[in-house]
């Protein structure tokens, strides 16, 4: 594009009006056909784009939502993006996403650049469990739905999946199949979808009668492959070693898989495992992996849904809404060889 390019050129080209030409962007069942013509080849032959912050300014919001994931290296978040991008799309609106990795630092730094752009709102799946992060940004007015993350409809929106049911589904499916105890992997126990499916799994040991000690933690920095080949290690050096073992995600059992593989431990014959977010992977894996999958799509596609509702012209009868999905077992090779002692 030709540097300095704006509207008045293009008027000053075409030989009609700065208005005739906001016009045609805007409103071209407003002009002639003829002049139509003749605009859009003159902004087509000088490569004017409208200047979108402009218009911003004006309208005192965007046509972008922000999205802010934990890890964009996880599929999982790559569905959730690609339902709300669906919804979005529909509605005629864009998605820019956002990747914290984990970091409150990153996720404040992030939140404050949304307010700059004058988004029109935010979906995010916070980093920071202290609540400081989301409680300045709440300050700024701007529209946002939580997204893996329950909040008080009060406060605003929010879609997640149960991830206490889901943590009962894994441990009593490895239970039933005769295990007495049970090693959970998980990532930072700041985040709450570690701590709630934590507590998950040890609701099922207490149904069975089994205290905290039949639950071996191990807690790992980051929630990705990487880690969970770190923890995979650290199984494998316990005394006795865990026979059952539950991921917080499916890329830390993916990991976990790797390192019991490379020291020539038999999944399932040796160790049963269960991962968590069902990703395309797991089906995948060289032993197919069972999981606790989330309906990730759903629930992006749900949040946009909610935040464009709530940002569009009917503003004014939305109402706060607190969603929450079930979880579901999906058995695969990886859990399903056990005798009963």
């Amino acid at each position: 594009m030709a540097p300095g390019v704006g509207i008045k050129e293009v008027a000053r080209e075409a030989g009609v009006s700065v208005g005739t030409v906001s016009n045609v962007i805007n409103r071209p069942d407003s002009v002639s056909e003829e002049t139509r013509a003749r605009v859009l080849s003159t902004i087509e032959r000088l490569g004017y784009v409208r200047q979108e912050s402009a218009r911003q300014l004006r309208a005192g919001h965007s046509r972008i939502i922000a999205l802010l994931v934990l890890d964009m290296a996880n599929p999982f978040f790559v569905d959730v993006a690609r339902g709300a991008e669906r919804a979005a799309r529909e509605a005629g609106l864009g998605v820019m996403v956002c990747n914290s990795a984990q970091s409150p630092e990153e996720e404040a730094d992030y939140l404050g650049l949304f307010a700059e752009q004058r988004v029109r709102g935010v979906l995010m799946t916070p980093a920071d469990m202290t609540g400081r992060n989301l409680a300045s940004f709440r300050r700024r007015t701007i529209p946002f739905v939580l997204v893996d993350r329950v909040l008080p409809s009060a406060e605003g929106c929010s879609v997640s999946v149960d991830d206490v049911t889901g943590g009962e589904l894994a441990a009593r499916h490895l239970l039933g199949l005769g295990h007495p105890t049970l090693a959970y992997v998980s990532g930072p126990m700041r985040l709450a979808q570690c701590r709630d499916r934590r507590e998950g799994a040890q609701r099922a040991l207490r149904e069975r009668g089994l205290g905290e000690s039949a639950l071996r933690h191990v807690e790992v920095d980051r929630l990705d492959v990487t880690c969970g080949r770190d923890a995979g290690a650290r199984l494998l050096g316990m005394s006795p070693r865990p026979t059952a073992v539950f991921c917080a995600n499916d890329l830390l059992a993916l990991g976990v898989l790797q390192s019991l593989y490379g020291a020539g431990v038999s999944v399932p014959g040796e160790v049963a495992l269960v991962g968590y977010d069902d990703i395309e992977f797991a089906a995948a894996a060289a032993v197919p992996l069972t999981s606790v999958r989330q309906p990730a799509f759903r629930m992006g596609r749900t949040a946009a849904e909610l935040l464009i509702e709530e940002t569009g012209e009917r503003a004014g009868d939305h109402r706060h809404q607190r969603i929450v999905l079930q979880p579901e077992l999906v058995v695969r090779g990886s859990s399903l060889v056990r005798t009963r002692g």
